[in-house]
């Protein structure tokens, strides 16, 4: 099942694709989709950020199996970097490289806290395409990684959300410019989906809605502005994104 939002009329709709169109349904976390009878053909719909979420978490140093050997580590992006498809990145003047990162979303579907290895993945409505954009030269400013992670449009999501997906075993490919520049799957993550819930619902609870990075495996890219990303994941779909330039930060108070 593929589901989506896009711009309506009257505002944002919550759409399923039947076909060659999108039928607008009542609520995406319902167990049964309801239509309300709305449809617009899917070729030229405007697709926006597939979930609106209050939370975003993303998933450090998990690219390989070696990172097996360090306790799983999770860092918060605030909602106000989220982005949709074809939406610019804006990339501040005098932040260092940046670097764009294909990854697989997890969306949570259910109230997830405390979950088990073998429940984890029952509690996610499906997966979508991120762009977990990062600024190196500032993580290594601040550990937190807040000035690092939280850029004007640094956490594309889309084009949709797919159900049903095998999440550990996903290709992915970052193309910029047109130009193919990593190729890798999820199945070199080192903490598997199930596993990363398992995590994080140890800490905190995961709400319908929520969205969680699972990592890049191998798939970080540097860019610059004025430049067109694409991040494809097999089986979900292909995400479009473009740079911009924008002002300087302010330099950091002084003590």
């Amino acid at each position: 099942m593929r589901l989506a939002r896009i711009r309506a009329e009257d505002g944002p709709a919550v759409v399923l694709q039947v076909a060659g169109e999108w039928r607008e349904i009542e609520d995406a976390f319902a167990a049964e989709p309801i239509e309300t009878g709305r449809r617009w053909p899917v070729e030229g719909a405007q697709l926006l950020a597939p979930v609106e979420p209050r939370v975003i978490l993303g998933m450090a140093h998990n690219g390989s199996a070696a990172d097996r050997l360090l306790p799983p580590q999770a860092f918060h992006k605030t909602a106000h970097t989220l982005a949709g498809p074809g939406d610019p990145i804006v990339l501040d003047e005098g932040i260092g490289p940046v670097v764009v990162e294909g990854e697989l979303a997890l969306v949570i579907g259910r109230t997830a806290r405390h979950l088990t290895p073998e429940d984890a993945l029952a509690h996610v409505l499906g997966a979508t395409v991120a762009n977990d954009v990062t600024a190196p030269g500032m993580i290594a400013a601040d550990g937190l990684f807040l000035q690092g992670k939280n850029g004007d449009g640094w956490t594309p999501l889309g084009p949709w959300i797919e159900t049903g997906v095998d999440v550990d075993a996903v290709g992915i490919t970052v193309s910029v410019d047109g130009e193919v520049r990593a190729v890798s799957s999820t199945d070199r993550l080192g903490w598997r989906a199930a596993e990363i819930l398992v995590h994080l619902t140890s800490h905190l609870t995961l709400h319908p809605g929520d969205v969680v990075l699972t990592g890049s495996p191998g798939t970080a890219v540097e860019v610059g502005p004025g430049q067109e990303v694409l991040i494809a994941l097999d089986g979900i779909g292909a995400l479009a994104s473009r740079t911009v330039a924008g002002p300087p930060r302010a330099a950091p108070p002084q003590p």
